[in-house]
């Protein structure tokens, strides 16, 4: 599919302009009926999600991802719908990240299927970039550009992939920035910031696309105790608003208060998954028992 800069793709449909900067989601995830029905690069792409669809927006069938001879994912299912926040708990090294990684292409999967607002990703017409487009990423090690100020890093992505006109964009970017307090940061470079600051700029670039879905990979690993509150807090209004959002994450807390289900992994599989208040507070799975009596043990619960 050949994407024109003034339009969504060539259905000849604009992106969905909805939520503006009143909302830090910048986008009703109702709303965006043309942004995710076409993510291949050929016609008959099926029909998508419409407006309030509660058809799934990513569906995992037995996953299996390996690193040469190290098998990271050994079959994974997962299935969200629009509005949801999955929370993916366990270890390190127990494919949290991998998983949010196939999500968006960024790895390719062995074995299994993934869906994402319908599309099979294995499809070889399935175009990377609308799938990035539309799914979020933000990442432990913020990867803002250094070179940019922080304005510059929020439109970038907009003016050039969505063909927004700067002072749209701009205004769009202000907007967000000013939401999450960091309104007089725009002119400044990300090395002045905080590296909490420095994070919520790039969730703000993520939401700046008006994702359909957001993937958030550790936001909180990289930062000093003392930041983490503000970064989580940011999260935690943007599943209030609604924001569909898998989220990897050590923070046991955060997962308990903000996840409609919380996913625990090890060695690869998802042994047991479920909403938070049976998942910390009654868990049937003895990996479940053990894993979570290590945080209790270490004060992390």
């Amino acid at each position: 599919m050949t994407v024109d800069r003034n339009l969504g793709d060539d259905t000849g449909r604009r992106l969905p302009e909805s939520g503006g900067t009143d909302a830090l989601a910048a986008v009703d995830p109702d709303a965006a009926d043309a942004s995710t029905d076409r993510l291949t690069a050929g016609e008959g792409d099926g029909d998508g999600l419409a407006a309030g669809d509660r058809s799934p927006v990513l569906r995992a069938a037995g996953v299996h991802k390996s690193f040469g001879a190290l098998e990271v994912l050994k079959g994974v299912d997962l299935t969200m719908r629009p509005h949801d926040v999955v929370c993916l708990i366990g270890s390190s090294g127990s494919g949290k990240s991998t998983l949010l990684r196939c999500c968006n292409l960024l790895e390719r999967i062995e074995g299994g299927t993934i869906e994402l607002f319908g599309h099979d990703l294995a499809d070889e017409r399935v175009d990377e970039d609308l799938v990035r487009r539309h799914t979020g990423m933000v990442f432990q090690s913020f990867n803002l550009f250094p070179h940019l100020r922080v304005l510059d890093n929020v439109t970038l992505a907009p003016r050039r992939v969505l063909g927004l006109q700067r002072k749209d964009a701009e205004d769009r970017a202000r907007g967000l920035l000013q939401r999450i307090g960091l309104g007089d940061k725009a002119q400044e470079y990300p090395d002045r910031l905080s590296r909490g600051q420095q994070q919520r700029v790039a969730i703000v670039r993520s939401l700046a696309m008006q994702p359909r879905l957001l993937l958030l990979d550790e936001v909180t690993s990289a930062l000093d105790p003392e930041l983490v509150a503000e970064v989580l807090d940011l999260v935690g209004e943007l599943a209030r608003q609604g924001m569909t959002m898998l989220i990897a994450t050590h923070e046991m807390g955060f997962a308990r208060e903000v996840a409609d289900t919380v996913c625990f992994l090890e060695g690869g599989v998802i042994v047991e998954s479920g909403p938070p208040e049976r998942i910390f507070g009654d868990p049937t799975e003895p990996a479940t028992r053990r894993f979570l009596q290590r945080i209790f043990d270490a004060g992390r619960l």
